[in-house]
């Protein structure tokens, strides 16, 4: 009964707080609601006994990536009102893209009808603790079968790192920048200037 009662309670505060994620008006809430989102799939996976999993997702998406989501939200200060008014020039593309991934979806449920010997698969038991722990299990699956796409994650990232960086150093009007180079080949001559002040004349 503490089983069902705590799984609800996770999915349901998983889901509200999703579609509270691309709902609010405010990037920044939006943010503390990813965050959100990931603690109750933390616990989703406690319940399930992958507790690797939970400490990662709290870990890597709570403590790095959420936070970094914050922090380019912050740094970037995007016109969302400015954003918002071609809002129906793009609803075109948004619609095609949103009919793609329902029937990803769609196919991805009805795989098993299309795949019975999955079912097989995904009952079969899971080896006790003592043969393969969590973290050991993850490590052989993802480090062999899935390599390509483990190191495909990681360029993803990489180019979306340094597109939040372009992003940020991007000039705009109305904002100073530190030039290092000026600042290294500048002669001190035509930046100080250094004046005698007589004693009681100061200004």
């Amino acid at each position: 009964m503490i089983h069902a009662f705590a799984f609800y309670m996770f999915a349901g505060v998983a889901i509200a707080s999703a579609v509270l994620v691309i709902s609010a008006k405010n990037p920044v809430h939006s943010v503390l609601f990813l965050i959100l989102t990931f603690f109750n799939a933390a616990g989703l996976f406690v319940l399930m006994g992958a507790e690797f999993l939970a400490m990662i997702l709290v870990v890597v998406y709570v403590g790095a990536v959420a936070v970094l989501f914050m922090f380019v939200v912050m740094m970037l200060d995007i016109n969302f009102v400015e954003m918002r008014q071609g809002f129906l020039q793009y609803l075109p593309v948004g619609a095609l893209i949103g009919l793609v991934l329902l029937l990803e979806l769609i196919m991805a449920v009805g795989g098993w009808a299309f795949a019975p010997e999955a079912i097989s698969l995904a009952a079969s038991p899971t080896p006790a603790l003592s043969e393969l722990s969590n973290t050991h299990a993850i490590g052989q699956i993802l480090y062999t079968k899935y390599v390509f796409l483990f190191h495909a994650s990681g360029m993803v990232l990489l180019v979306a790192m340094i597109g939040a960086i372009v992003l940020t150093h991007r000039r705009r009007d109305g904002v100073h920048k530190q030039r290092i180079s000026d600042q290294l080949v500048r002669d001190p001559k035509d930046t100080v200037k250094l004046q005698d002040v007589e004693t009681g004349k100061g200004i």
